[in-house]
């Protein structure tokens, strides 16, 4: 029983490895705060998956437990976090490094976002990952008219920021 759930957390995992990279990118500005947020964020799913029930997708429930570790793990002026030892499935996980060449014509766009506070951050994320507004309110736990609002007031931030 363990070892199938083991395995199904691999295989969701490894197909959405992707969003805990965006993530990662959004909240930090280097590698190795990067790979620390990256481990925590797979720590938080794999503690957690056994309580995923399936009601939404993987990948929605993903962006959840993503961004909530994002935000409380910033949010804490100590960085004092209870972890969980790695070692004994981080062989089985296959991390490619992300690769942001791609993305590098986006660098104007991360800088204001990083000035962005955590909630707006999560928005704009959701946002460019063309999530609809039914699946971020539900991501973030707020109601669709406020995310379209705080969406609104995010997007203007980040206008007056990008054009000053």
């Amino acid at each position: 029983m363990q070892k199938d759930l083991e395995d199904k957390f691999l295989s969701d995992f490894e197909k959405n490895q992707n969003i805990a990279h965006k993530i990662c990118r959004i909240y930090t500005t280097n590698n190795d705060a990067h790979k620390d947020l990256f481990q925590e964020i797979t720590i938080q799913l794999w503690k957690n998956y056994p309580k995923f029930r399936g009601d939404s997708k993987f990948s929605t429930w993903m962006y959840r437990v993503a961004l909530n570790t994002a935000i409380s793990l910033y949010r804490k002026s100590t960085r004092t976090v209870k972890t969980q030892d790695i070692s004994d499935f981080a062989y089985k996980i296959k991390s490619t490094d992300y690769d942001d060449t791609e993305e590098l014509q986006l660098k104007a766009l991360y800088k204001a976002i990083h000035q962005l506070n955590d909630i707006d951050k999560a928005l704009i994320f959701l946002y460019l990952e063309d999530k609809p507004y039914k699946e971020i309110s539900e991501t973030l736990g707020i109601s669709s008219v406020n995310a379209r609002v705080k969406m609104n007031r995010a997007k203007e931030k980040l206008k007056n920021i990008l054009n000053p």
